[in-house]
C-alpha cells in the first residue's frame, strides 16, 4: 500500500465541504486496499490489510477482523491503542459482532454502557467506549469488522457506508482464496498457537483478579509488623513461585522461628515482645530486597520467599546475621532466630505449601540442635 493509503487519517464531517473531502479521500483510499486484497493468497495476508484499513478509513482507535465459527465469533486478529480480544472466541448471541452476523446489519454504537446488546463484563477492561460493526457478506455473513473508539463517538453514516463496501470486497477477496471450503481448518492452524498463550494468560488474569479480590475483603497485611500476613503470604509468595518457575529462576523459602519470645512476654511485657516482633522484621527487611515476599505467619514464625541468580543458603544467613546484628545494636534488642532455609527448583512441580513444610522442619532441627546457644543464627 503507497504512502497516501497509510497516511490516510479520517475525520468526522462538520459539514457539507468537510464531509465531501473525507469521502474522496475515503473512496481513494479503499481503491488501494481493493488493489492490495486482489494479490492476496492466504487469510492472514487479508485480515492484515483489512484491520489497518478498517482503522485509517474511520480514524478509530481500533479494529478487529472477526470470523464467524459455527455458533461463535472468533475474534481473529486486531490492530488497537490496547489490547482487545484477539484469539477468544465468544457465543454468537453474547456479542456485538454476532448480534451483525445473525441480523444481517452494521451496527452503530455511540456509547457503549447505554446499550443493552453490549456485554459491559468484557469491555469495561478495555478502552472502548463507542463501536461500530459491519458484517462481512450480507448474506450468511462469513465474519465481521469491528472498529472501536476510546471516548464516545458516532459514527456517521458514510463511515459505516464506507466499512461496508470494505467488508463486502473482503469477502470476494475470501472467497477468491477459497477461504470458504476449508475456513475450520484455517481458523485451528491460524490459533494454534494462540490456543496456549491465551489459556496461560486467562489463569494469570484470573490469579491476579484473584488477589485483587483477595484484597479488597481483607487486609493482607499483619498490623504489628507491616509484613504480610498468613494469607497475603502465601498469596504472593506462591505467584512469585509460579513465576519463578515460568521464567526457569530458581528461587528459596526461608522459614524462622523467633527465639525465646514467650519468655520475653512473661518476664517483660507483652510490649517487649512486641518490640521484638517488630524488631524481626526490620532484620528481615534489610537482609532481603524487592524480589523478596516477607510474612509473619502468626505469633513468633516469619517466612520469606527470595528469588535472584547467585544467592545460596549461606549467603542468605550471613546477610540475615548481620541484620540481626545491626537491629540489636541500634533498637537495644536481643534477637536470635532459628532458620530453616531451602531451594525451590524451578520444577513448577512441588507445590508452594511442601517448599514451606520442608524449610519448616529444617527450621525445627535447627532450633533442637543449638538450644544450648540461642544468642545466635
Amino acid at each position: 500500500m503507497n504512502a497516501d493509503v497509510q497516511s490516510l487519517n479520517a475525520i468526522s464531517p462538520v459539514n457539507a465541504a468537510a464531509q465531501s473531502r473525507w469521502y474522496v479521500g475515503a473512496m481513494e483510499h479503499l481503491v488501494n486496499v481493493v488493489q492490495a486484497l486482489s494479490l492476496a493468497r492466504e487469510l492472514q495476508t487479508i485480515m492484515d490489510i483489512v484491520r489497518h484499513a478498517a482503522r485509517q478509513l474511520v480514524g478509530a482507535d481500533g479494529a478487529t477482523f472477526v470470523l464467524r465459527d459455527g455458533d461463535k465469533s472468533f475474534y481473529a486478529d486486531e490492530d488497537a491503542i490496547a489490547p482487545l480480544w484477539k484469539g477468544l472466541r465468544f457465543p454468537l448471541e453474547s456479542c456485538i459482532s454476532g448480534w451483525s452476523m445473525v441480523n444481517r446489519q452494521a451496527v452503530v454504537v455511540p456509547d457503549i454502557f447505554e446499550d443493552s446488546r453490549i456485554p459491559i463484563d468484557a469491555y469495561q477492561p478495555t478502552f472502548v467506549r463507542s463501536l461500530a460493526m459491519v458484517p462481512i457478506r450480507a448474506i450468511e455473513p462469513i465474519g465481521a469488522i469491528g472498529t472501536y473508539w476510546a471516548q464516545n463517538y458516532r459514527c456517521t453514516p458514510e463511515q459505516v457506508k464506507v466499512l461496508q463496501m470494505l467488508a463486502d470486497v473482503t469477502a470476494v477477496a475470501m472467497e477468491n482464496v477459497q477461504v470458504l471450503t476449508n475456513l475450520e481448518h484455517l481458523v485451528k492452524e491460524r490459533t494454534a498457537d494462540l490456543n496456549a498463550t491465551n489459556d496461560r494468560l486467562r489463569r494469570e488474569i484470573e490469579l491476579r483478579r484473584e488477589a485483587e479480590e483477595t484484597a479488597r475483603r481483607q487486609s493482607l497485611t499483619d498490623e504489628l509488623t507491616g509484613l504480610y500476613n498468613r494469607r497475603g503470604f502465601f498469596l504472593f509468595a506462591t505467584q512469585q513461585l509460579r513465576l519463578a518457575c515460568r521464567a526457569n529462576e530458581s528461587s528459596w523459602l526461608l522459614f524462622a522461628d523467633a527465639d525465646g519470645l514467650k519468655v520475653v512476654n512473661d518476664r517483660d511485657g507483652h510490649e517487649a515482645g512486641d518490640r521484638l516482633l517488630v524488631g524481626v522484621a526490620k532484620a528481615l527487611r534489610r537482609s532481603f530486597d524487592g524480589v523478596a515476599v516477607l510474612g509473619r505467619l502468626g505469633g513468633d514464625e516469619f517466612a520469606v520467599h527470595a528469588t535472584g541468580a547467585g544467592r545460596s543458603s549461606t549467603e542468605l544467613r550471613e546477610r540475615l546475621v548481620e541484620a540481626i546484628d545491626h537491629v540489636n545494636r541500634t533498637e537495644g534488642l536481643n534477637i536470635s532466630l532459628s532458620v530453616g532455609i531451602t531451594h525451590c527448583e524451578a520444577d513448577g512441580v512441588t507445590p508452594f505449601e511442601e517448599h514451606l513444610r520442608i524449610a519448616d522442619n529444617a527450621m525445627y532441627v535447627e532450633k533442637q540442635t543449638r538450644q544450648s546457644k540461642p544468642a545466635r543464627l
